[in-house]
């Protein structure tokens, strides 16, 4: 059986139950770190490395957001406002050039005037009553003797045409027009000039901002200019 060695036999039992063993001394550099049990000292410390932290993160985002400043910058100038400004100034000088298919029919009403010498050919026998007929052959000479005449098929007559003719019915037509239109004399000149005028400040404020840190060291502090 193992024997037990009393480290205090000067103490009595009672007196060694009750009391506590010493506190361990650290060195000073580490206990300004430790909870000392004063609360505003431990929330001032806390505070403190919360705020350099959060001064870092903002530093960081900061420094990125300068690397890209520019680039955002010549993005609006070149590709947003100055996209915009520049197609609605192109807007007010295009026109609008196209070929419009027009097929419709129009009504037509006048009298046409004929006068002409023509040709007739006789489609059946005619018969011309009461005519005047003078007649010399030979031995029998008759002078504007009234006859009966009959004229055969297929005689051909020459007439002298002069009459107007009614005329009343509906022409198609198909037609390709082509339209050029300059928007500047249209009622879209003056929205489009209204966009340019919002615009324009716009673009070139950004326009004569600086484009790198060199220039915006030159425009702001007057030295370092190329």
């Amino acid at each position: 059986m193992a024997s037990f060695e009393d480290p205090y036999p000067e103490i009595e039992y009672g007196e060694r139950r009750a009391q506590k063993p010493s506190r361990v001394d650290l060195p000073p550099k580490v206990r300004r770190f430790l909870w000392q049990g004063r609360v505003l000292p431990a929330f001032w410390s806390v505070g403190s490395a919360l705020s350099i932290l959060l001064n870092i993160i903002l530093l960081v985002a900061v420094l990125i957001m300068g690397s890209q400043l520019f680039t955002i910058k010549r993005m609006l100038t070149n590709d947003v406002v100055g996209g915009l400004y520049y197609n609605f100034l192109l807007m007010d000088q295009a026109n609008i050039t196209t070929d419009i298919q027009v097929e419709e029919s129009i009504p037509v009403q006048f009298e046409m005037p004929l006068k002409q010498k023509t040709m007739v050919v006789l489609t059946k026998d005619t018969v011309i009553e009461n005519a005047t007929v003078s007649l010399r052959t030979g031995g029998l000479n008759i002078q504007s003797a009234p006859t009966d005449i009959v004229l055969p098929k297929g005689t051909r007559l020459p007439v002298q045409l002069d009459l107007n003719i009614p005329v009343d019915t509906r022409i198609p037509i198909a037609l390709n027009v082509p339209v050029d239109i300059p928007l500047s004399q249209t009622e879209l000149h003056e929205p489009f000039v209204g966009l340019q005028d919002v615009v324009s400040p716009i673009y070139w404020m950004l326009v004569e901002q600086p484009n790198s840190w060199p220039q915006a060291r030159c425009q702001t502090l007057g030295w370092g200019c190329p």
